[in-house]
């Protein structure tokens, strides 16, 4: 530790955060996380009384900027979504088992980890309408050395949420009829969860991960396929803000139900608001031009 107290020394392991372990160059969003890691341990030792100052604030080595905004060109629109969430419950007992997953990462713009924790109580579903999911919990895969219970999951609250804080999302009737069909055909865990392993265990992202391909495989032209269009699961949950902002959704209820907050949202989503300000400018004028006929 006392070695870190050469600003030498500090930048050359900032300067390696920027690098892969192939010595290829890392995303400007590994290097933040990993600047951020190595920030807290040196100010741990700070707490520990190994060193004196913030090394870092020696230098003037800054992290990257990230590009946070999502490339719109490979997520799916609300066909294709649609067709590739259909061709999910094709792929055999494991993909009708996990078809409606894939509705909540669209329809409600759900976290993966967050539709994985998703249990019965958590769910309103009428027989007609629109229902409602509290969304409360977030189950990420870290891996069995990082958890206190061995399993390769972690229970959490939500992303950069307060433990206890819960999210409500209204979900269309497509939604709640997609759940109602799932418990009907496979009911639920003995915890309450909807949607588990083909073992019975805590879904996991590799078992979701191969079905999403095998689907995406399946609508896609060889061309799409090769590129990154749709290429993960995720890209649902980005279709479905997108969706919910261009039939017209104010930004912040947006930001509110896909548990951003609205600085995010804008920044992850500044092509779509923009273009949803344009068509609100463009109403605006109709409506001034109206009044001065």
């Amino acid at each position: 530790m006392t070695g870190l107290s050469s600003p030498v020394r500090v930048r050359a392991a900032l300067e390696s955060l920027q690098l892969k372990l192939n010595g290829e160059p890392a995303a400007a969003n590994t290097v933040k996380r990993k600047e951020t890691v190595f920030t807290n341990v040196l100010r741990f030792a700070i707490e520990r009384e190994l060193l004196v100052t913030l090394p870092t604030a020696k230098g003037d080595w800054e992290t990257p900027e990230a590009d946070d905004e999502v490339d719109f060109r490979f997520v799916p629109g609300p066909r294709l979504s649609r067709r590739t969430i259909t061709a999910t419950g094709d792929q055999g007992h494991r993909g009708r088992h996990l078809r409606a997953f894939f509705g909540c990462l669209y329809y409600a713009a759900a976290r993966p980890a967050e539709a994985t924790a998703l249990t019965l109580s958590d769910c309103t579903l009428p027989k007609t309408g629109w229902g409602g999911l509290l969304l409360s919990k977030s189950t990420p895969r870290v891996g069995s050395a990082w958890t206190n219970t061995g399993e390769s999951f972690d229970s959490r609250g939500l992303k950069r949420r307060a433990r206890n804080a819960t999210r409500s999302v209204p979900i269309p009737p497509v939604l709640v009829r997609m759940l109602r069909d799932h418990i009907e055909e496979f009911d639920v865990a003995e915890d309450g969860r909807l949607f588990r392993a083909s073992r019975g265990g805590h879904l996991l992202s590799k078992e979701y991960g191969e079905i999403w391909q095998a689907a995406r495989l399946a609508v896609l032209s060889e061309a799409e396929a090769t590129s990154p269009l749709a290429a993960k699961p995720c890209s649902l949950r980005h279709a479905g803000v997108s969706l919910w902002l261009t039939s017209g959704v104010a930004p912040a209820e947006a930001a509110r139900r896909a548990g951003h907050s609205t600085a995010v949202l804008f920044r992850f989503y500044a092509k779509v608001i923009h273009g949803s300000q344009k068509r609100s400018n463009e109403q605006i004028e109709r409506t001034l031009m109206d009044a001065d006929s």
